[in-house]
Order: C-alpha cells, then sequence, then structure tokens
C-alpha cells in the first residue's frame, strides 16, 4: 500500500496528532480499499471550516470534517500518472470539543474522523439509514482493528 500523505497546518497546537499518526489512520482507513493514491488533510481553524463548510454544504457553522473528493477536470486525460483521492478538511477545535462532550480520548476521536473523512472520499455517505449503516460498520471494522472502540456506541 502506498498512499502518499500531504499535511496542512494551518493551526498552531500542542494537542496535534503526529504526522505518523495521521499516516497510520489513513493507511487503516484504506487498506483492502484503495491501495495507493494521494490525498491532502489540512488542519483548520473554526472560521475556515465555517466558511467552507457554509459554501459547501450550506451550514453556516464549523464542522469536525469536509471531505473532497477529486474530481477530474473536463477535458484532462484518463492515463495521466497520478491517483488523486482528494483533500480532507479538518477542524481541530471542533474534533477536541466533540471529544471532551462524547467522553473519548482525544486521539481516538482524531482516527474516527480520518477513517470517515476517507470513506467518504471513496464515495460512501450517511446520508439514507441504509449508506449510514454500511458506512458506520466499516468505521467500526477500521476502528476496531486500531484497538479503537466503537465511535457510535453510547456513554
Amino acid at each position: 500500500m502506498s498512499i502518499d500523505l500531504e499535511l496542512q497546518y494551518e493551526i498552531d497546537a500542542d494537542d496535534l496528532p503526529s504526522a505518523e499518526q495521521f499516516q497510520l489512520w489513513v493507511d487503516s482507513a484504506l487498506q483492502g480499499l484503495r491501495d495507493n493514491g494521494e490525498l491532502c488533510i489540512r488542519l483548520v481553524d473554526p472560521q475556515e471550516s465555517q466558511t467552507l463548510n457554509h459554501q459547501y454544504r450550506g451550514k453556516d457553522r464549523p464542522t469536525n470534517v469536509l471531505s473532497f473528493p477529486f474530481e477530474r477536470p473536463e477535458g484532462l486525460p484518463e492515463d495521466l500518472p497520478f491517483d488523486l483521492l482528494g483533500d480532507l478538511v479538518i477542524c481541530a477545535e471542533v474534533v477536541r470539543r466533540e471529544a471532551d462532550e462524547q467522553q473519548k480520548p482525544l486521539d481516538h476521536h482524531w482516527a474516527h474522523m480520518v477513517v470517515h473523512g476517507c470513506l467518504h472520499l471513496l464515495g460512501y455517505d450517511h446520508i439514507n439509514d441504509d449508506d449510514a449503516e454500511i458506512m458506520e460498520q466499516l468505521e467500526r471494522d477500521i476502528l476496531a482493528r486500531l484497538d479503537i472502540s466503537d465511535p457510535y456506541q453510547e456513554v
């Protein structure tokens, strides 16, 4: 497996996961689903998250993770030698707040957000109940391989 990961830090905080943790979570999320590709994770403040969430989803508030799957521009040849998965934009402050509210270890919630975002990049969604169950079970299975408990279990 060869997932090239670019990390963009638009914030400065002491409790952010390491590059190695992000790589582990991405590799775990894509294992068996995607063997190679390029992915960017951008860590942002609430203002940037809110702006993007409003612009792309019509929701005027910051959110934990936004996924932007790569869409090949019209006219771009199919046989170009790169394999872009897309971008994840994660708001550290929202992730931190949610972990606290849900009484979860911060690194477990970070792992969940990365896994969740990666699955969105592959086309998984949770708009309807059937699709949500498929996606959530995949998340549970991936996180279990990382020794992280079910993120949907009530505390």
